[in-house]
Formats: C-alpha cells, sequence, structure tokens
C-alpha cells in the first residue's frame, strides 16, 4: 500500500486547524482496489481538527470522520447559495409549534394540547405553557393544573397567548385574570433574504465560524444566562436542542471574547433565527448581517427555504435591521401571568 505524507507536504492541501467552522471541500484517501487508490470528496462545515483528525458535517447525513494522514486534498469554498424560493406555506398555529421544537425545555409534560415546559427558569419560552388547541379539560380545570404544575417546580405560571392562533375564550380569560407581558412579533421572510446579507458582506461572512454545539465563548456573548449553575445547565440543554441546530461565531483577538454570535435550528423547510448579539464595541460594522448570511446559507444548504425569528415589538433596533433583510410580521404572541391560588 503507498504511504501518505504529512499534510504540510501536500500542496494541495489549503486548510489547516484555523478553518473550523468554515466550510471547505476535501479529498480523502479511501481505499486501495488492485493496488490503485480510490478517493472520496466531501464539502460541509469543518467542525473539528485535533491529532486524531478531522470532521466535516456535510449536506444532509452523519458527520465524516478522517485521520489527517488520509487528506489529499482540501480547500475553503463559499457559503452555500440561497436560491429564490417562495415563502412555506405555514399557519401561525404550526409555525409556533416549530418554533417550540427549536427552543425545546428541559422538561416537557402534555396537558391535552396543550405543553407544559421548564427550564429551571431559563426564558419564559421555556418556562410557560404553549397553550395551542384544548387542555382536555374545562378552562378553570386546565388553568390550576397550569398554576400548580408551575408552583411544585417553583416557577411563575406563564401562559403563552397566540394572536391569532389562541382559543377565544382562553384569550378572554386570560384578559380577565390579568396583564400580558413581553408582547413578541413573529417575523417570517424567504431565506434568500437573510443568505444574501447587507451590501459588501464578503469580508465579513469570512470572519463567521460554525459550530454545533455553544461553546463557552459563546456563551460569554450570550446575555440571557447569567451565573446560576442550574440556570445555566438548563440554557445549555435548551440552546443545545432542536433537530438541527448551528452556532455562529466571529472570533474576537486572542484571549478576547468573541465580536458577535448568533443561533439557527433547521426543521424542515424553516430555519429560526436567535441570539443575534454583537458586542457594543464592534457594532455598525455589518456583523449581524454577516453572522445571518452565514447560518442562512447552511440551512439553505440543508433544504429550508423560509426564514423566520422572533424579536420583541419594543427592540426598534433589531426590527429595523430584520426590515432590511425582508422580514415581515407572521403574528404575535405575549404571556399571560396567571394569579396565584
Amino acid at each position: 500500500m503507498a504511504s501518505v505524507n504529512p499534510v504540510g507536504d501536500r500542496p494541495e492541501v489549503r486548510i489547516d486547524r484555523s478553518d473550523v467552522g468554515r466550510r471547505v471541500s476535501v479529498r480523502r484517501l479511501a481505499e486501495f482496489v488492485d493496488d490503485r487508490p480510490v478517493f472520496r470528496d466531501s464539502i460541509g462545515v469543518l467542525t473539528s481538527w485535533d491529532d486524531h483528525g478531522l470532521t466535516i458535517v456535510p449536506r444532509t447525513g452523519d458527520p465524516v470522520f478522517l485521520p489527517e494522514k488520509l487528506l489529499v486534498a482540501g480547500k475553503v469554498v463559499p457559503p452555500f447559495p440561497a436560491r429564490r424560493a417562495p415563502l412555506p406555506v405555514t399557519g401561525p398555529v404550526e409555525l409556533q409549534r416549530i418554533a417550540g421544537r427549536g427552543w425545546p425545555a428541559v422538561e416537557q409534560e402534555p396537558l391535552g394540547e396543550w405543553t407544559l415546559r421548564a427550564a429551571a427558569g431559563f426564558t419564559r419560552r421555556a418556562n410557560s405553557v404553549q397553550a395551542l388547541g384544548e387542555p382536555g379539560l374545562p378552562l378553570p380545570q386546565a388553568l390550576a393544573a397550569v398554576r400548580d404544575w408551575y408552583a411544585a417546580r417553583g416557577l411563575p405560571a406563564y401562559v403563552e397567548v397566540l394572536s391569532p392562533g389562541s382559543p377565544p375564550a382562553l384569550v378572554a380569560e386570560l384578559d380577565r385574570l390579568g396583564a400580558g407581558y413581553a408582547p413578541t412579533l413573529v417575523r417570517t421572510a424567504p431565506l434568500a433574504g437573510p443568505a444574501r446579507g447587507g451590501a459588501g458582506q464578503a469580508e465579513g461572512r469570512g470572519r463567521v465560524r460554525l459550530a454545533r454545539t455553544a461553546d463557552d465563548g459563546w456563551l460569554s456573548v450570550y446575555r440571557r444566562v447569567g451565573d446560576d449553575p442550574a440556570v445555566e445547565e438548563a440554557a445549555r440543554q435548551v440552546l443545545n436542542g432542536g433537530p438541527s441546530v448551528w452556532f455562529a461565531t466571529v472570533p474576537g483577538a486572542p484571549g478576547q471574547p468573541p465580536l458577535a454570535i448568533g443561533r439557527c435550528v433547521i426543521d424542515g423547510a424553516w430555519a429560526c433565527f436567535g441570539a443575534i448579539e454583537v458586542q457594543p464595541y464592534a457594532r455598525r460594522a455589518g456583523l449581524a448581517t454577516a453572522v445571518m448570511a452565514v447560518l442562512a446559507s447552511r440551512a439553505a444548504e440543508e433544504g429550508a427555504s423560509g426564514a423566520y425569528l422572533q424579536v420583541e415589538a419594543e427592540n426598534a433596533g433589531a426590527i429595523a435591521l430584520y426590515d432590511g433583510l425582508g422580514f415581515t410580521t407572521s403574528h404575535t404572541y405575549h404571556y399571560a401571568l396567571l394569579p396565584q391560588g
């Protein structure tokens, strides 16, 4: 069997460990047939490279691992082009269910067609009942069961109220019981919009790195975790949960936290964008749109054609950013806090 030289001696290998997180094309020695080498090619995100070898996550299927000594050629390739396609036809209720899968609570329990969710208090979304459909009980009994379930976990009892989408009787009862909190817009766009990004984004996109999990650097920029170890553990489970999750990072200077981050969950035709954060000193440089563009390209590579996100109605800066990428409002929701007792 022929020998394989180290990577440094192979001029066709134009990637190294600094390219982890980028989209690459690699060729590897797969086997020998009749003393002739057989090669296989892979295109995908380079998610790791250590002394054991490289891992590539292709468009579909399982990650591909190859020992470094079998690497014959490799190069960085441009992001997958998101083609223009119509927005998927999905109503508010179904889109909200998709959003729930993309932000899965640590603990979930059905109550009829409702879903009770808890995650140590990490975000209202993961610590509220998703009241879509019927609870299988008379409404007063259902709300009492919700209160008891959250009280047993030391959490306030929040109900997610969809407009349009929640049952009218539920909306009327919650309006009677108390005020709403955190009105939120659910905005959608064809995926080609965020994939294109803003003008002059080529350099910014080249700085973005993708990963399958949120590391400590990513979490240091995400501002919603806090210092409680139980909340941090719950946050890691929620953030890393979902059908196909990707995390984007724009690295800072050596030893410094990232300049920008983002998260995307791909679920069939839909890609959810969230946790788009930019350090205050790095803003107005197009990093937010660069992060979204790279995540959107990966989502398109996995077959998505629609993008959605959730933004609080008072966040004018984020809404303006998303307006520029073609997002419009699909529906709204808010949380109603059930009184104790």
